[in-house]
């Protein structure tokens, strides 16, 4: 069996009973359905967001503990989960279970691509960078030291997981990308456990996101890579905000004022970071039963870009990494975006459009 049928046997398996259950049908979004001006009674009383108790996902702890998202749903009430994972969060969606979450990139195109993209859009953007290669500096002093040593990542075929099987293969090693095992051990670990592997001596490194790079670097870890030196620019997209395409078909407006609440959030952040680092911090408090230590807070802080462009060309450039790792088969991502929404917001601010990279709805 292909590498990539493999995986593909192993994400069926996640998703299988919500994927099961969907029936979205085949039509298109219309982007320029007619939506209900700000302040207007919405069509639906309530809707329901996911996302990660993680300052990847700050748009949304800061977006919903200080009420900006509520505020432009006026009467419509803000229903919230949080999830551990992207494809539990994506498996909400094609279930019914929520209407819109903030995910990463590679659950996004996983749902889109299993759901033959007929279940999923991705109307926003929400964050940038915010990942690193952290290694133990006693063993792995140099990139050539990487080679023959273990290295977490948070699960088979995410962003990360995905993004360091790329970076071994131009360095001209080897791994097989469903074991991991190869020329570097990738050892896929659950975030909240990667901190007590490395303690342990049973990883000598992860490629990870924020917090956990920083709570790693706390602990004696040194950064021998930040992700963001491998994109043009410097940005590259970590979290975006997706919705169900039914809800998008039934609920447009609703859609349109999560996404101005989403956008006012990041502006907040833009205009007072300390005080958003302190909103997010308590938010994962809240959600968790634990803040995390300011000084991490603080690092990991620094390293992400909270933006409203969904970075799609980067997107693209991820899922071609997938698929040439054979995680992935060659996926059609053309419809995988519709930015009507969020250029409509952005027009409305004086603010310029945001691109789709040729793969907005048709």
């Amino acid at each position: 069996m292909r590498p990539s049928q493999r995986f593909g046997s192993a994400l069926a398996l996640l998703a299988l009973c919500a994927l099961s259950a969907c029936g979205y049908g085949s039509q298109r979004v219309d982007s320029t359905a007619k939506v209900l001006p700000k302040g207007a009674e919405l069509s639906t009383t309530e809707v329901r967001v996911g996302y990660f108790p993680n300052l990847t996902h700050a748009t949304a702890l800061v977006g919903v503990r200080e009420g900006l998202i509520q505020k432009e749903l006026g009467g419509t009430k803000l229903s919230t989960a949080t999830f551990g994972a992207g494809p539990a969060a994506i498996e909400a969606l094609a279930s019914g279970s929520i209407d819109l979450a903030w995910v990463g990139p590679s659950p996004a195109v996983n749902g889109y691509t299993k759901l033959g993209g007929k279940g999923l859009r991705i109307v926003a953007g929400a964050a940038s960078g915010g990942v690193k290669l952290v290694v133990d500096p006693k063993k792995i002093k140099t990139v050539a030291d990487v080679k023959g040593r273990r290295i977490a990542t948070p699960q088979l075929g995410n962003t990360q997981d995905v993004a360091l099987l790329h970076w071994i293969s131009t360095q001209g090693w080897h791994v097989d990308p469903v074991s991991g095992r190869g020329d570097v051990s990738v050892v896929r670990t659950d975030t909240k456990m990667t901190p007590n592997a490395y303690r342990s001596g049973s990883v000598d490194g992860a490629w990870v996101p924020e917090p956990t790079a920083s709570l790693l670097v706390e602990q004696g870890a040194k950064v021998l890579l930040d992700e963001s030196r491998l994109w043009p620019g410097g940005r590259f997209v970590i979290t975006n905000l997706v919705v169900s395409q039914r809800f998008l078909d039934e609920h447009p407006d609703v859609v349109e004022a999560v996404i101005r609440g989403s956008v006012a959030a990041n502006a907040w952040i833009a205009d007072s970071p300390e005080e958003a680092r302190r909103s997010a911090n308590e938010a994962v408090r809240e959600l968790t039963g634990k803040a995390l230590p300011a000084e991490v807070v603080r690092t990991a802080w620094s390293s992400l870009v909270f933006t409203d462009d969904p970075l799609a060309a980067t997107l693209g450039a991820q899922a071609e990494h997938a698929t040439e790792a054979g995680l992935l088969e060659d996926p059609v991502l053309r419809g995988i975006y519709d930015l009507g929404p969020l250029n409509r917001v952005r027009a409305q601010a004086d603010r310029p459009p945001v691109d789709d990279a040729g793969l907005g709805v048709p």
